[in-house]
């Protein structure tokens, strides 16, 4: 068999402007080599983690050059003669941190998961990331149960949209802050219910929204004097994570929430409980994502999708703080079309 001319994202640098320093190159697959399948990538997500990649900002980086995107979902179109699962036509999640802005991966099939068939691919796409963040906050720091109220900003983001829709699953209240107000609409089309824009009076407009009731649980993306804003409206002994600094500020709170207030500042990085997950803890929290959204419980926002010929105008869009959805690349184009 001829070798399969792909194509892929590539950089060998990284600076300030991130769409400058990638681009896309057509490369050669080898020959498949035993114990791997061929997967024709079908989505692929352009997260925040990903632009800081390519600016050199992220907390961990790849070796130089590589390729772009580190999460997606492919179908299976070969494998070698001593693989007998995932046979060919499988959807698969594709392992985080692979490359998956590429329109082909040679991978070892032990390591796939499979996912369910007739699922939109681009929902599937953004299992691994947004989706286990959002489910880990709401549920590994407190012991929340049904009716308890949380608070989060950044709730126009993909995490905050998740977040949403995994908390009203357990009955859980959200209050959602945004910092600008041609967001609420977006955040309530996801299913919230409460949305506010980030002030100085945020404890007073959300004592009014929750009667009184304790927040238990505050969740911080922004940083800046939002982690402070956050923190006055949690109940005494409460809870704050933060999970990073859209704001490009550190987190600004004063020692006197810590001191009087006995409240508890922690933070939380994805990549970090992985290295800690057990493989079966692993699949436990992907199996209850892909299984929501299989249902039709849970999706994400899409702004836009791109195939690999306009990668530049894709991270460029994804840069933006001014989305109101994801944007996926398509690398083998539409990808709806091949479910």
């Amino acid at each position: 068999m001829h070798p399969i001319k792909a194509r892929r994202t590539r950089y060998s640098e990284r600076g300030p402007v991130p769409q400058d320093v990638i681009s896309t190159v057509d490369f050669e697959l080898p020959p498949l080599a035993e114990g791997h399948v061929r997967v024709a990538v079908l989505a692929a997500p352009i997260n925040p983690s990903d632009v800081l990649t390519l600016t050199g900002e992220y907390g961990m980086l790849p070796p130089l050059p590589a390729v772009g995107g580190n999460e997606g979902v492919g179908r299976v179109i070969e494998a070698a003669a001593d693989v007998d699962t995932p046979a060919v036509g499988t959807v698969v999640l594709l392992p985080v941190g692979c490359g998956t802005w590429t329109t082909h991966l040679d991978l070892p099939a032990k390591h796939l998961a499979v996912l369910p068939s007739g699922v939109d691919p681009v929902q599937l796409s953004m299992l691994t990331v947004n989706p286990p963040t959002a489910l880990l906050m709401l549920t590994e720091f407190v012991d929340l149960q049904a009716g308890d109220w949380v608070i989060q900003n950044a709730a126009n983001s993909a995490v905050g949209g998740y977040l949403v829709q995994l908390a009203k699953l357990r009955g859980i209240h959200t209050i959602n802050v945004v910092r600008r107000a041609s967001a609420i609409d977006a955040v309530k089309a996801s299913g919230a219910e409460h949305v506010v824009v980030d002030a100085e009076d945020l404890p007073k407009r959300v004592h009014a929204i929750t009667g009184g009731a304790a927040v238990k649980l505050a969740i911080d993306c922004v940083g800046g004097t939002s982690t402070e804003n956050l923190a006055r409206c949690l109940v005494e002994g409460g809870t704050l994570v933060n999970y990073g600094a859209m704001s490009g500020e550190r987190c600004m709170i004063s020692p006197r929430f810590f001191v009087f207030r006995d409240l508890t500042l922690r933070g939380f990085w994805l990549s970090q409980w992985f290295k800690k997950a057990t493989p079966a803890q692993r699949m436990a929290v992907f199996g209850e994502i892909a299984k929501l959204i299989a249902e039709g419980k849970l999706e994400a926002r899409v702004q836009a999708t791109y195939d690999l010929d306009h990668i530049k105008q894709a991270v460029q869009a994804a840069a933006s703080g001014a989305r109101d959805g994801k944007i996926v690349l398509e690398p083998n184009g539409p990808s709806r079309a091949a479910i």
